[in-house]
């Protein structure tokens, strides 16, 4: 089976295989560390150095593209659909900030 990262690179398979598209390791990890994370107690940046060896940014932007991957909603629908939904909460409240009247 051929696994794409979501930034497009993809893990060698044979030419001419036929096989599916499927995520990467690295972005079935993220998407479990975004699964379970709620529940654990800690500082999440400190959790995402240990773990993926990436800065907390570019984790985040990594996953920012992960959850718009069609592959990923395939792979974990409720999951990513939570995640869609709390950034889109986040950038509505970023919104009505920034159209708040200053005096």
């Amino acid at each position: 089976m051929r696994r794409c990262h979501v930034d497009g690179a993809r893990e060698p398979t044979s030419p001419g295989s036929g096989e599916t598209p499927q995520l990467a390791e690295r972005d079935t990890a993220i998407l479990a560390f975004e699964g379970r994370w709620w529940r654990s107690p800690g500082a999440k940046e400190e959790a995402i150095r240990l773990e993926f060896s990436l800065s907390a940014a570019r984790y985040y932007q990594l996953l920012a593209v992960l959850i718009d991957s069609p592959l990923a909603l395939a792979y974990d629908p409720m999951l990513v659909k939570r995640l869609q939904r709390m950034r889109e909460a986040r950038a509505v409240a970023r919104a009505g900030r920034s159209l708040t009247l200053r005096d």
